[in-house]
């Protein structure tokens, strides 16, 4: 190590795993010149627009979702399109509760988990929404879903989750997949019901 500089993570196939730093930087966007702005320019609308955060820390995630440990089953998002998409990841430990009884000397994740998971990423994308803020969303549907691969501790999830449709501002349909290291372990179609 150089000048004290921490030690460097790495993935299974051992490349470099980007530090938590660098994760959590808002897009860049060029600002203008002061004195070229106008009026244009300096419109909250624009403002927001330079702000739009690509990726969430989980403490962050935990002021979009009602969700609290041991049911909140996203680490991070490493992308995100407002109103389109996002991709989550989540660490699965051998620490976690339901691997007691799921199952004792084999442990496997859960498919229900699995399916839960996408869905808390596909919150992201809804609670975000500007009709939808501060809104509740629940199940309403999950279909289509295929579990592929198992899921096992040391494993990482990585989901990803795609706005279909919302219809009345109250309905949302997502397709989901979830994998592990470039295997697909499960898929499906979720649909959210916006109750409060």
């Amino acid at each position: 190590m150089r000048g004290g500089s921490k030690p460097r993570a790495y993935k299974r196939d051992h490349s470099p795993i980007p530090s938590r730093e660098s994760m959590s930087i808002v897009t860049e966007v060029k600002t203008p010149d002061v004195a070229a702005s106008t009026s244009l320019d300096s419109s909250p609308d624009n403002a927001k627009k330079a702000e739009i955060k690509t990726t969430f820390t989980v403490e962050e995630i935990q002021k979009l979702l009602p969700h609290r440990y041991p049911l909140l089953l996203v680490d991070r998002i490493i992308d995100y399109t407002p109103g389109k998409s996002a991709v989550g990841i989540k660490n699965v430990s051998f620490n976690e509760p339901f691997f007691q009884g799921h199952f004792p000397g084999h442990p496997i994740m859960p498919g229900v988990l699995i399916v839960e998971a996408m869905a808390q990423t596909g919150g992201i994308v809804l609670t975000q929404m500007a009709e939808t803020e501060g809104g509740l969303f629940l199940f309403a549907g999950i279909d289509k879903v295929r579990f592929r691969r198992q899921v096992i501790p040391g494993d990482q999830l990585v989901m990803t989750v795609e706005l279909l449709w919302v219809k009345q501002r109250r309905f949302g349909k997502m397709q989901a997949r979830a994998e592990v290291d470039g295997q697909l372990a499960c898929e499906g179609e979720l649909m959210f019901s916006l109750v409060s």
